[in-house]
């Protein structure tokens, strides 16, 4: 029995000791990832027509989702912020909420996870495919630098496309709720737009949203990103990749925003 005891505690040392292992292995090929990535990034500003092709593949494709999500979004806080602010007669501020609601976790948030479901998926199926086709390989033989020609474009679109989705993304979910609250539930039209107007301040609102978009985009590209370059060259191996640039881009965005938030606004 005591054999038993002590064989199974070694086990599960063991298997411990190998996943902190497997994951110090993975944070530091990420940095080392990250490291390549930070001198490349200066090249592709020069490269307007590629830099122009990946902001309309991750940021023109990715409207229809961004505002279809957005308009029912606001259309939502809208409802659901008229019924419970009618509680304490307080419906005027319905705008105020909608757009606080928005402008400070939803749009960053929701537009980020949609971007991480529509263009890191496909970012990462992207790379994943160039390196199972030995493209990147052709690359290095030609002496062109992956990461400047491949990777930093990507992620330099990736930042500018994501912040803007989220702007648009705000814009239609206060839509959405000044059409469910003023056109369908009656709220004064003065009121909605004057008490948002009055409570919504330009730093601590506005930028910090934005600072949240640009850091979630960084965030996104780099997983999606290095996931798909260090995929494994066969089509299982892609798609594994692709799941987890989904998985580990949206949790990872869930964790970082509640740690911008607790620094902006506490």
């Amino acid at each position: 029995m005591l054999a038993w005891i002590l064989q199974t505690t070694t086990r599960l040392i063991a298997g411990l000791g190998s996943a902190t292992l497997g994951a110090l292995q993975g944070l530091g090929k990420r940095a080392l990832f990250v490291w390549a990535v930070i001198p490349a990034l200066p090249y592709s500003v020069w490269r307007i027509r590629l830099l122009m092709k990946q902001i309309y593949f991750a940021g023109v494709l990715s409207l229809p989702i961004i505002l279809t999500a957005g308009l029912f979004v606001g259309m939502v806080l809208g409802l659901q912020g008229h019924h419970i602010l009618t509680t304490y007669n307080s419906e005027e501020a319905v705008g105020t909420m909608t757009a606080l609601s928005l402008i400070r976790e939803l749009g960053p948030v929701v537009a980020a996870l949609l971007f991480a479901g529509r263009a890191g998926s496909a970012l990462t199926a992207e790379v994943g495919l160039m390196k199972s086709t030995e493209q990147l390989s052709a690359l290095e033989m030609m002496a062109v630098d992956p990461m400047k020609f491949v990777i930093a474009p990507r992620i330099l679109a990736s930042i500018i496309a994501l912040p803007m989705l989220a702007m648009i993304f705000i814009a239609t979910g206060i839509f959405g709720g000044y059409v469910v609250a003023v056109g369908w539930l009656g709220v004064d039209d003065g009121a909605f737009w004057a008490q948002m107007s009055e409570q919504v301040d330009w730093y601590d609102d506005v930028i910090n949203g934005l600072v949240k978009a640009v850091v979630f985009a960084i965030l996104i590209a780099i997983i999606a990103l290095y996931e798909g370059y260090e995929s494994v060259p066969t089509s299982e191996g892609v798609s594994h990749a692709t799941t987890r640039s989904v998985v580990h881009a949206s949790l990872v965005v869930l964790g970082v925003d509640f740690i911008l938030t607790s620094l902006m606004f506490t």
